[in-house]
């Protein structure tokens, strides 16, 4: 299953500039998902992170595998974004970063439901670019209504 920016936004409640997906390349319901973060010097982060040599926060790479694992879980239970149920992290384990990613770089993000138990879901996730692994992790999240304001 395929899904673009238009479609992808009907899913995540994350909007520019936190939302780190701009397509999805495959999805297996309840199974993986295979997408794309264009990295462009346009980023926010990149004025101070750094000015003389852009680099892509590690952090915003693991958000951005989190992105990818929330999509694959709220397609996987045919939900939409109405703003009343989110995905939060609970744990990151055995992240480990390999590959410096910078502007032009095009990161493939992919995560396979390990786990569903008790409302946690655990994911191994891993990013590249081209054939190098920039980085790769464990992630576990919830799924938490929360109140209308």
């Amino acid at each position: 299953m395929l899904m673009d920016i238009h479609q992808i936004i009907k899913k995540l409640p994350h909007r520019y500039p936190f939302l780190l997906v701009d397509r999805v390349l495959e999805l297996e319901k309840d199974v993986r998902i295979k997408a794309l973060k264009n990295v462009t010097l346009n980023e926010p982060f990149f004025t101070g992170h750094f000015p003389n040599r852009p680099v892509m926060p590690g952090v915003l790479m693991l958000e951005a595998l989190a992105q990818a694992s929330a999509l694959l879980s709220f397609s996987s239970e045919g939900e939409v974004s109405n703003g009343e149920r989110l995905y939060y992290f609970v744990g990151i384990d055995g992240a480990r970063f390999k590959r410096v990613v910078e502007p032009g770089d095009q990161l493939i993000l992919e995560s396979r439901i390990e786990r569903k138990k008790s409302g946690i879901y655990k994911y191994s996730a891993r990013a590249t670019v081209g054939d190098e692994l920039a980085v790769e992790a464990t992630l576990m999240c919830t799924v938490r209504d929360v109140a209308a304001s």
